[in-house]
């Protein structure tokens, strides 16, 4: 690229950004596929530049990275026209789903989920009840700490002789045995969290290729995917973005190209780098 023509104004390269964008590669004698080959980009994705197609590039965020990082090649400077082009975006993509659930499938699938949670509770709690209930024996049962030794413990013979001549009170009575009680295991953590610290655009789709969810999050936002859930996953904005793996952070800088992360999450748990 060094016999590339050195850094122009706008206003030299047509009407619009995408026609200063064409207008500079076609000077440069460069063909699409020679660009989309040293910037690692689809072709389809700087067609959609140059004809300035903005949805089907996702939400302002991925697009000005894209822009930005064309123009550095083609040495163009655009950043006069970056306020227009935002413009155009009016509001956040939304989140879509990628399939439709009838509402009467939401509520009876909601209805499972209870009645599931209501005999686990139940196939739980009652042997634990039944077990711990005074009239199921002949002596009351009692939840103590293990550490502490009950004030009605019974002397044992070697205690006595430990004292002998000493007229000891009445008799106590044999300690109720000790129940002690049950402490929750702790959650697992979900197979793959991300952490925003600023805006950035997010494509996430599964093992089969489908849309689980695509939009704009914003700093403070944070997504969670069970395992078994993830395949592809994009970040626009990567350097925002905070990734968890298992519970422990991951470098997603080995995956980045223009602050743009593509990586891959294995059937086996590791990030692979997503296949262009």
């Amino acid at each position: 690229m060094s016999d590339i023509r050195s850094m122009q104004s706008p206003s030299m390269a047509g009407s619009g950004v995408g026609a200063a964008l064409r207008q500079a590669r076609e000077q440069a004698g460069l063909s699409l596929e020679q660009v989309g080959k040293q910037l690692k980009m689809q072709v389809r994705a700087l067609e959609s530049l140059e004809a300035e197609q903005w949805e089907r590039l996702g939400a302002w965020v991925f697009v000005r990275g894209q822009l930005r990082s064309y123009a550095r090649f083609l040495k163009l400077d655009i950043e006069p026209y970056l306020p227009q082009v935002q413009a155009g975006f009016e509001r956040p993509a939304e989140l879509v789903s990628h399939t439709y659930t009838p509402h009467y499938q939401v509520v009876l699938e909601s209805i499972g989920r209870r009645a599931v949670y209501v005999v686990l509770t139940a196939a739980i709690a009652i042997p634990v009840w039944l077990a711990t209930r005074p009239h199921l024996g002949n002596e009351a049962r009692r939840t103590a700490s293990l550490e502490v030794v009950p004030v009605d413990a019974k002397v044992t013979p070697a205690a006595s002789a430990a004292s002998p001549g000493k007229v000891h009170g009445p008799s106590r009575r044999q300690a109720s045995p000790i129940t002690a009680s049950l402490a929750p295991l702790p959650r697992s953590a979900p197979a793959l969290s991300l952490r925003f610290s600023g805006d950035s655009w997010v494509q996430v789709s599964g093992p089969d290729g489908e849309l689980v969810e695509q939009g704009l999050f914003e700093a403070g936002d944070q997504r969670s995917y069970r395992k078994g859930e993830v395949g592809d996953v994009v970040l626009g904005n990567a350097a925002a973005v905070e990734v968890q793996l298992a519970g422990s952070t991951v470098d997603t800088a080995p995956y980045q190209r223009a602050n743009v992360a593509r990586f891959t999450v294995s059937s086996e748990g590791s990030l692979e780098p997503a296949e262009r």
